[in-house]
Order: C-alpha cells, then structure tokens, then sequence
C-alpha cells in the first residue's frame, strides 16, 4: 500500500500520463527526500500555470533533461503542498482530487480547504 489520502483511505493515483509524484509512481506521497511536499493531486487550469510560472515555478514548458514534459490545462499533477497553500491564498488554487491527495497534506493545508476545491464527492 502506498499509503492513506486525506480521507483516511487509501491513497489513489493522480496521473500517468504525465507521470507525476515525488517519486515518479503517479501517487502523491514522498520520502524525506522531498522538501516541496509534493503531495495535493491537483487538475491544471491555464490560470494556476500562469499563477504559477509568475512566483518563478513554469510547469507548462517541458524540461525532457529532467524528464518532465510540460503540463497543459486538464493534466493532473502532484503539486507541492506549500504551492496550494500559495495559491489559494492569492485566490488561485487548482480544483483537488482529494482521493489521490496524500494525507501529510494536512500538515500543511486544512481539510476544510481542499474540499472546498475538490473535484471528487466528499463523503
């Protein structure tokens, strides 16, 4: 098991195709390693791209050195916890899956938040 998501259950996979995750598996979990907290599977909108090349992070122009292939609006993506924080406080935050969000999400970010923004059912 990879782990839980914010709903206590177990976590699902946000994408793979991009292929997304702190550790490249298309689940939004990490390791130590990962010091952005890669861990709110989020849905790409034209906006938050640009919200988010303007605070110096551009995710729409591919890096193939890197392995990373760009993203467009529609794409789901492992987004740094922190990052949402950002966002939604500038009034930008991209639509959760709260599902595929890992639940170390809520170390940083309120439950309360994310379902506000979140795409799939809250039971």
């Amino acid at each position: 098991m990879v782990g839980s998501n914010v709903l206590g259950g177990a976590l699902v996979s946000c994408s793979t195709d991009p292929m997304t995750g702190w550790l490249r598996d298309g689940c939004c979990h990490s390791d130590e390693a990962d010091l952005g907290r890669h861990l709110v599977c989020v849905v790409m909108t034209e906006e938050f791209l640009e919200f988010s090349r303007s605070r110096g992070n551009d995710l729409s122009t591919p890096a193939p050195a890197h392995g990373f292939p760009g993203l467009n609006p529609g794409d789901r993506w492992c987004l740094c916890a922190e990052r949402w924080r950002e966002a939604l406080e500038a009034g930008m935050a991209p639509q959760v899956v709260l599902v595929a969000t890992g639940i170390a999400a809520l170390d940083v970010v309120s439950l309360d938040d994310l379902e506000a923004h979140a795409i799939d059912a809250v039971t």
